[in-house]
């Protein structure tokens, strides 16, 4: 088996999930963790980097999503890529890349 698309991430959610109950009982789980790195600069100083990366879940996972985590939790994702496309009203084209998360696992509650 050949993995051509996978991520993996451990960070914090930004915010508490967003989730939308859809047509025909599907549901969706909209959310952002944060990831975090350092590493000494050229003069010996400690420099941090956050990025930031917006994660769905459909289904089952997003069912898990809205019972489990809230705003602050340390989170590990499993997922896939995902790039989008959409034309805003003035005619603008918009790039969205995001993880579509496949399972995630709880690590810990910041509260």
């Amino acid at each position: 088996m050949k993995i051509k698309n996978k991520v993996q991430l451990i960070g914090n959610l930004g915010n508490d999930p967003k989730i939308t109950k859809l047509e025909k009982g599907n549901m969706l789980a909209k959310f952002s963790i944060a990831t975090n790195e350092s590493y000494l600069n050229k003069v010996g100083e400690r420099v941090e980097n956050t990025q930031w990366h917006n994660v769905i879940a459909w289904g089952k996972t997003a069912e898990i999503v809205e019972k489990i985590l809230k705003k602050g939790n340390e989170v590990v994702i499993d997922g896939k890529l995902i790039n989008r496309t959409y034309e805003d009203d003035k005619g603008v084209k918009h790039y969205i890349t995001e993880i579509q998360a496949n399972e995630l696992l709880k690590i810990s509650a910041k509260e």
